[in-house]
């Protein structure tokens, strides 16, 4: 019928601007830019008319921009590249960020709790404490050997601290680097300045641990260059007496106190061009593709949980997971019965196994941010399709009004999307392969 009126067409090319989304926003309303003169406030002609019931699909359709993989491909990749290339702009420059951060001191750290034995595959060959050796992508991997003894408690807790920690953490981190160069935390301010980029990932156990590039600049950020001091080799050493003593006091539960910290699993490595780790180079471009490739794994992807929150326990009874995972979203949804548990919201988090925090966070000053590359792209595509502009001594005016009338596509709309390419500006940058790890 689409066909037969002639919309076709241009039902396609609106399609194509969602650049693959599948659960678009749809929007009813209408939005007017007008000139104005910058003299008389007066307003003059219209510039841009938008009106949703004349569009070939009668809505205004908006790409979702959920970050999980789950729940929409196309968006959780345009996430994902975003995110590589706001962690290379912090290790070698570019977007805003001067090149000379890639002379800066920067290490990779990936940091993990335990809460008990689980199923593995150590390295060497050797079998899992359970006798067997596990072949990769057994469902019973990160599993606990004894759920019965394994405490899930504390592990729900611990995901739901990890933001805390981390920010004690990075408080001791500045410590540690002020007493390696003789200058007392007030002074280390004024010499330089540490800055990070990270993201949380799930363990197949369902705890949260970080990866992260933390880098140490000059006093003014990337924009200055650190003191002669400050070497890898200092600030791996800070990293790695501040992570065991970093740690966040807890809640009492049933007359057992809680204290979060960071697991013995520290791994601390340089990040330098010319370096090797096992035959391969640990490049830039590498560490920041193996780092965003986790911004868009949420509990779902490597525990098997759920991608959306509950609204009532009996959920559960109705979605196939894994026995572990489900044990983990009961707990925290018990936990958040208690009052003092409240400012947790451990029953709006159970699906997430208690964990609140961003995916992916950084400093201030480490480098552009997500919504300037979005206001960028947006910019982009704007400029692609060339409306009128104000005239000299003119500015715009912008009326717009827009009411929510749902999500998805139609059967028709979801068929036509599946066979048609993109559009330029909607797919997110080029895709990058790590070149050191996978």
């Amino acid at each position: 019928m689409l066909a037969s009126l002639g919309t076709l067409p241009e039902l396609g090319r609106q399609l194509s601007g969602l650049g693959g989304c599948t659960r678009p926003v749809r929007l009813d309303g209408h939005r007017t830019e007008y000139a104005v003169d910058r003299a008389t406030g007066e307003i003059g002609r219209v510039l841009h008319h938008l009106d949703s019931s004349a569009l070939p699909a009668g809505q205004l359709l908006v790409r979702c921009n959920n970050r999980r993989a789950t729940r929409c491909a196309a968006c959780a990749e345009t996430y994902r590249r975003d995110t590589y290339h706001l962690i290379t702009a912090g290790l070698c420059g570019g977007k805003g960020t001067p090149e000379r951060v890639g002379t800066h001191p920067r290490v990779a750290t990936f940091t993990a709790p335990s809460f008990g034995p689980v199923h593995n595959r150590p390295s060497g060959g050797r079998n899992c404490r359970c006798g067997v050796r596990h072949e990769e992508g057994d469902a019973v991997l990160g599993t606990p050997l004894d759920p019965d003894s394994y405490d899930y408690e504390a592990a729900v807790l611990w995901n739901a601290h990890a933001g805390a920690l981390w920010r004690r953490f990075s408080i001791y981190l500045r410590r540690e680097v002020a007493k390696r160069a003789g200058l007392t935390q007030r002074a280390f301010r004024h010499h330089a300045r540490i800055s990070f980029a990270k993201v949380a990932e799930y363990q197949k156990r369902g705890a949260v641990h970080f990866h992260a590039v933390i880098r140490l600049d000059g006093p003014e950020g990337g924009d200055s260059a650190p003191p002669s001091w400050a070497t890898a080799e200092l600030l791996t050493d800070a990293v790695r007496a501040a992570a065991p003593t970093a740690r966040v006091g807890g809640p009492v539960i049933d007359g057992r106190p809680h204290t979060f910290v960071f697991g013995r699993q520290l791994d601390v490595r340089t990040i330098r061009s010319a370096d090797f780790d096992d035959g391969q180079e640990l490049t830039e471009r590498a560490v920041a593709a193996y780092i965003a490739k986790y911004a868009t794994k949420g509990a779902e992807t490597a525990t098997g949980t759920l991608d959306r929150p509950l609204k009532f326990l009996a959920e559960l009874a109705r979605v196939q997971i894994s026995e572990h995972a489900r044990r983990m979203v009961r707990t925290a949804w018990t936990l958040g019965t208690r009052a003092e548990l409240a400012e947790l919201r451990l029953r709006a988090w159970a699906h997430m196994l208690g964990f609140r925090g961003h995916f992916s966070t950084k400093s201030r000053r480490y480098s552009t941010t997500l919504g300037a590359l979005r206001d960028a792209r947006a910019d982009w595509r704007g400029a692609q399709a060339a409306p009128p502009v104000p005239q000299d001594g003119e500015t715009t005016l912008v009326l717009a009004h827009w009411i929510f009338a749902g999500t998805g596509l139609s059967s028709a709309e979801a068929w036509l999307a599946e066979s048609l390419e993109p559009a330029p500006g909607t797919e997110g940058e080029p895709t990058w392969t790590p070149a050191a790890t996978n």
